[in-house]
Formats: structure tokens, sequence, C-alpha cells
């Protein structure tokens, strides 16, 4: 005989009532294993208990019947029996299970997936205050799933629902605050509506929150109120809270700069299919930061970001794969990857395809496509790519040199050295542009800045000769030795020419430019 000292006497006393047949009993003996209360938990003897009060129609018993079986507790899963019980406690009136058949059939689950059905079961419950149903109700509305579309009736919904404090609803109330859609935007409301959400713990309002402290979004900025929200939302497995944690450490905003922190945190939303995190632990492994230094583990990393379509990480595996770098070199599918990212418009990988196109390299050499790819990067304002347009142009004979000078206009006003350099040139030759001297003295003097040595000759030259600026021997001298220490053989001619006609003060002043 079993030791009834371990039973409490509220489960002797229930049990005597369930073994005489007490559906209620039968129910709360059901309940009474399922939590162990009184008695050594049990799913399998609460299914028995939960069926026999189940099959003596008690609404409740069937609704947690339907429970057991549609989670595999206690029982094998069954989504078919879930729903047939459901559908016996819902058509006595029983909210839940209203709620959850019509979840089963919003999925089709057990049951054909039906919309209509689904809005059947979810009104019933909703009209008796079962708050899941309500938001659910309001979320067909939003969508215009299954019933037309109405804003204003969602809202309703998810207002009953909400002021019964269920959490995804005052999550929906505040969004609706925040973009003042069917309600005036009220940045107030948003956010206390928000904050009632996250204080239960609701995953997404936490996130929201930590974002508006974080970027001080209709709140002061405060590093320290985002961090507790993103880590509550972080600890709950909310990918895009983990992420940010991780660029806050990374970046060190709103907290002290942590690589190893940024990496764990980076790493707990990659595991999870977030692809900037993928990528940003790719880049991590590649460079050693926070992480042992790994190719390897970057080209993994790197590749599942870039199998969801993330162009950063389609650019970073095509790099890795140009070079052979923790991968096995492959041309070819590394312009596979960068053809990926340029078509959703990743500027470096557009610039690095029309390279790919011009020299041949793991794609057909191909001038116009190489030009047409030079042009997208150039459209978004790349320098580089404005220069190769530019330089395209005027190989191919594709465009009339005024268009190429327009493009080395736009390239040589972001300092880009070689434009300076070829823009000086078009305007001392009168190539796609009006022969103007101080023009080209102007551009030469730019590119010659930034160390480049033939535009430093052709200063010097213009110097000597008093060509686009008033003669100086003095800065002619200082460029043509500067061109000739660049390895520009000319330049000691010239600079030979030029001491000749320099007096010993001059000399001694080009020597102090050289050295200033």
């Amino acid at each position: 005989m079993p030791d009834t000292s371990l039973y409490s006497a509220e489960f002797l006393r229930v049990k005597g009532l369930a073994e005489r047949g007490v559906a209620e009993a039968q129910h709360s003996l059901g309940f009474m294993y399922v939590n162990g209360q009184g008695v050594a938990q049990s799913d399998e003897l609460a299914v028995r208990w939960y069926r026999r009060a189940a099959t003596a129609n008690l609404a409740q018993a069937q609704y947690n019947l339907g429970v057991m079986l549609q989670k595999g507790q206690g029982v094998p899963q069954d989504f078919m029996l879930a729903a047939h019980w459901y559908e016996r406690a819902a058509s006595q009136g029983y909210a839940l299970a209203q709620y959850n058949l019509g979840w089963l059939y919003a999925k089709g689950q057990g049951v054909a997936q039906d919309v209509g059905r689904a809005l059947h079961w979810f009104r019933l419950a909703a009209e008796q205050g079962e708050p899941g149903a309500q938001h659910n109700l309001g979320m067909m509305y939003d969508t215009g799933k299954g019933v037309a579309q109405d804003h204003d009736a969602a809202l309703d919904w998810y207002r009953r629902a909400a002021s019964q404090g269920y959490a995804r609803s005052q999550y929906s109330v505040g969004l609706r605050y925040d973009s003042g859609q069917g309600v005036a935007r009220d940045p107030a409301q948003a956010l206390g509506w928000l904050r009632k959400a996250a204080l239960q713990g609701y995953a997404p309002a936490q996130f929201n929150l930590g974002l508006r402290y974080d970027k001080g979004q209709d709140v002061e900025a405060d590093g320290e109120q985002a961090m507790l929200w993103y880590g509550r939302a972080g600890i709950q497995g909310h990918a895009s809270s983990q992420f940010n944690l991780a660029l806050m450490y990374d970046t060190g905003h709103g907290v002290p700069q942590d690589d190893a922190l940024a990496a764990i945190w980076y790493r707990r939303a990659a595991q999870q299919g977030h692809a900037g995190a993928q990528d940003s632990l790719g880049m991590r492994h590649e460079h050693g930061q926070g992480v042992v230094q790994d190719a390897a583990q970057a080209a993994v990393w790197y590749r599942r970001a870039a199998e969801q379509g993330l162009p950063v990480a389609q650019y970073h595996l095509g790099q890795l794969l140009d070079t052979g770098n923790g991968i096995e070199r492959d041309a070819v599918e590394a312009t596979a990857w960068y053809r990926k990212a340029a078509e959703q418009g990743h500027l470096r990988a557009q610039f690095d395809l029309g390279l790919r196109h011009e020299n041949g390299i793991g794609a057909a050499q191909d001038s116009v496509q190489a030009l047409g790819w030079y042009r997208r990067a150039a459209a978004q304002g790349y320098a580089a790519a404005q220069y190769m347009v530019a330089t395209l142009l005027d190989r191919l004979d594709l465009g009339d040199p005024a268009e190429a000078t327009d493009w080395l206009h736009k390239a040589a006003d972001q300092k880009h050295a070689l434009a300076q350099f070829e823009l000086g040139l078009r305007y001392d030759c009168a190539k796609g542009a009006d022969k103007d001297y101080e023009a080209a003295h102007f551009w030469y003097l730019c590119a010659a800045r930034q160390g480049h040595a033939r535009a430093q000759f052709n200063l010097g030259v213009m110097y000597a000769a008093g060509q686009g600026a008033p003669r100086d021997l003095v800065e002619a001298y200082a460029w043509l030795h500067r061109a000739g220490g660049a390895g520009i053989g000319p330049a000691r001619d010239y600079l030979a020419r030029t001491a000749r006609r320099m007096d010993a003060q001059q000399l001694s002043q080009a020597e102090s430019l050289l050295h200033a």
C-alpha cells in the first residue's frame, strides 16, 4: 500500500471525491498532480484525471486537457485532440479555450488553417474580456487579416487588453502614441505605455526603451538607462538588444569601452542569427579584437551573415576569398559575393566589382561593365570611383571630355590627389576644359601638398616660368627638389637650371622651405 503520510489531507479528501465520480474533484485532482500540490508531481496522472473530468463535460478540465495535449505534457503531443477538447470547452463559452482554439485555427495546427474561424473564436473570447484574444483581434484589424482593415478598431481592442495589464497590448498602444497612427502623437503617453510593458518583462518594450535612452529620443540620453533596458531584454535572449549592448561596449558609448564584453554580446546575438552581430563577430575574429584572432572563424560568421543577405558581410566574405585568408582562395566566388553586395548598393563592393571587371579578376574583362559599377559607386560620392569613371571615359571614348572633367572635379573636391593632378593637367593642356593656368596651378598645388610627385614637378615648372602664378624661384626650387627626391628624373635638370638663376639668399630660403 502507498505511504499515505506523504499526501496532504486535502489531497486525500479530493481524491476520495474524484474516485466517486465527482467531475470537479477529478479536475482538482489533476491540477494537484500538475503542480505537485499535496502529492508528488505527475503529469501523466494529471492527464488521467483531467480526461475523466473532461469526459464528464467539465469545460475547465477540457481546456486543461487540451493544453496538456498541445504541449505534449504527460501525453504525446497531439494538436488534433487538443483542438477537439478546446472546441468542446469553447462551445460551452470557456474563454481561454476559445482563445487557444483561435490560435490553432490561425496556425493550422490540428485543424485546417482558417483565418475566419480564428477570428470567430478570438472575438468570442475577447468579448468575454480575455486580453490575449483582445490583442490578437487588434492585430487582425491592424493588418486586415480575416477582416476589413480598421486601425481605430485595432486600437480599441489594444486599449482593452492594455488596461488589463497585457504587456503586448501596452507595447502596441505605446507604439501608436509614438507614431501618431489613429491618435495624436504623444511622446509622454508612448513612454508611459512602453514602460508599463517593459516593467512586466516584455523584451520588445525593454529594447524600445533602451533605444530611446541610447539615442535621446523623447527622453534625455542616458547610457546607464539604455544599458539597463538593453540588459533586461538581452538576458531574455532579445537579439537586437544583445547587439546594441555589444555596440555600446564596442564604441564606449555610455559605458567604458570593453572589447571582451562586446565580443560576448555579439556572440550571443550572432548565435541567434542576428546578421549584424554575425558580421561584427567575424570582424573581431579577423582582427583579433576581444577574441583570439582566427580568420577561419571570421569566414564562418561572415558567411552566415552573407547568406542572410547582409551586404557588408557579403563584401567581407568576398575579401577573405580574394586573399585566401582563413579560407581557400577563390576569385570567382569572391566576385559573386561582391556582386550580391554591390546589387544592394554597397559602395565598396560596387567599386571593387568595377576593378574586377576592368582587370578580369574573377570575372570577364569588360570595361563597359566596369564603368557601370564605377558609376554606381561614384553616384554615392565615392571619390576613388569618380576618378575611375573619368579615367575610363577618357580611355574608352564613351563620353565627352567635359563629362570626365566634371567627375574629376567631384573627386578633386574630396581631396583625391590623382584627380587633383589630372584636373591640373586638363586645365594645363586644355583637355575637356578651357586652358586656364591659374586653375592648373591651383589643382597641381592641391595634389603636390598631398605628396603627388608629378604634381610637385609641374608646380615647380610653373613657379619657375611664372605660369598660373607670379614667378617664384624659391617655391620652384622647393617643389622641384621634392619631385626629384620622389624619383621624377627631369626634376634634377630643372632644379639645376633654377638654382643657377637664384642668389644665395633665395637658395637659403628654399632650403628653409624644404625643412619647414
